[in-house]
């Protein structure tokens, strides 16, 4: 260690900078576009899991148990790999060549499906912890299902599980980085790129080690205004999951 060679300068110079930047672009694109997905249908999934419709309870509890126990590298392989060849051909050419850049929707697609799982269990806990006297009463009032939910259940539910859905949002940042798998060139392949390059694997996973710690503390910094902003004050929530 003593011997070795470091230069940091060579990550400021072209095209090694140019493609740190491009991973941070495409870690940014590839979590956010996941956690949507993951936000998305999650919560549809979770409300699902709360509404008194076994076969939508059923259909919800076998989406969880199914996604959030297989490890999300190996569905990273299966998404990218598996799904193309046991679909129709044309859709599997499609997806494999069709696609302008087929691994990164195959990762984004991966990680939304996986965190959704992980985002309804959520949900159906934060309307759980919503005390039942709260939609019996609205219900009492002539307050349809839907409605109940749309104007008691979830606003108190997203509200109280603003903590957890943030944190989860982190976890889909540093989850990215297994995309690498199937190439997808986010900063630690970029940064893989850069020391198979120019033989500086010090700094170029140091740089990587930087860069995740920037963005995860910028996100926790915002993630505790947005906590400030959404708390209910008074309310300890009793979560069951």
């Amino acid at each position: 260690m003593s011997r070795y060679n470091w230069n940091w300068a060579i990550l400021f110079t072209e095209p090694y900078f140019g493609w740190l930047l491009e991973g941070v672009m495409v870690t940014f694109s590839l979590a956010l576009s996941g956690a949507a997905i993951a936000l998305t249908l999650g919560s549809l999934i979770g409300i699902a899991r709360t509404l008194p419709i076994a076969v939508l309870r059923w259909i919800g509890t076998a989406y969880v148990e199914l996604f959030r126990n297989i490890p999300l590298l190996v569905q990273m392989f299966l998404w990218f790999f598996v799904l193309p060849e046991v679909l129709p051909q044309a859709i599997g050419q499609w997806l494999k060549r069709g696609l302008l850049y087929p691994e990164f929707y195959s990762a984004m697609m991966c990680l939304g499906f996986y965190y959704a799982s992980r985002v309804a269990e959520q949900v159906r806990s934060g309307i759980g912890s919503v005390p039942r006297g709260l939609s019996m009463a609205a219900q009492a009032t002539g307050l349809s299902l839907a409605q109940t939910y749309r104007r008691i259940l979830l606003p108190l539910a997203f509200r109280i599980i603003v903590p957890t859905l943030t944190s989860e949002l982190l976890s889909i940042f540093k989850g990215s980085s297994i995309a690498l798998t199937i190439g997808v060139l986010e900063i630690i392949a970029q940064s893989r790129q850069i020391e198979s390059y120019t033989f500086h694997a010090y700094e170029a996973f140091t740089a990587a080690i930087v860069l995740y710690l920037m963005i995860g503390l910028s996100l926790l910094f915002l993630i505790r205004r947005l906590e400030s902003h959404t708390r209910v004050p008074g309310w300890i929530a009793r979560f069951d999951a």
